[in-house]
């Protein structure tokens, strides 16, 4: 059974940064993507990036564009999603997610959510003003 566990989310200041990370378990196939998602309570999920472990291709909402970096070391089977430039807007509980289908490369169409389907228990960031 897949078991994803996410880290890193604090309490950072605007303007700061912090890094996620996503430690994948309990499988054995060497394709997959891993997408960061996220979540204001009482608010729908919404993606932020995926990345596919087989090419290293990634793909960026627009509203991190430019400020998060997705990242894998695929022998730890770690996913990181460095955030910077760090907003009150990025404040959200932040789930990893695995679509073992693994299509590569990545692109918009990889950040929907319907597509994954093993899911983390999230890790929570938020961000002061």
């Amino acid at each position: 059974e897949v078991r994803l566990v996410e880290s890193g989310g604090d309490l950072v200041q605007a303007g700061g940064s912090l890094r996620l990370s996503c430690e994948a378990s309990g499988f054995s196939w060497p394709d997959y993507v891993i997408g960061w998602f996220r979540q204001v309570p009482g608010k729908e999920r919404t993606a932020v990036s995926c990345i596919s472990v087989s090419d290293g291709s990634t793909f960026y909402a627009d509203s991190v564009k430019g400020r998060f970096t997705i990242s894998s070391d695929k022998a730890l089977k770690t996913v990181y999603l460095e955030m910077n430039g760090l907003n009150p807007e990025d404040t959200a509980v932040y789930y990893c997610a695995m679509d073992i289908q693994g299509y590569y490369p990545v692109d918009a169409e990889s950040l929907d959510a319907e597509r994954y389907d093993s899911w983390g228990q999230g890790t929570r960031v938020i961000v002061s003003s």
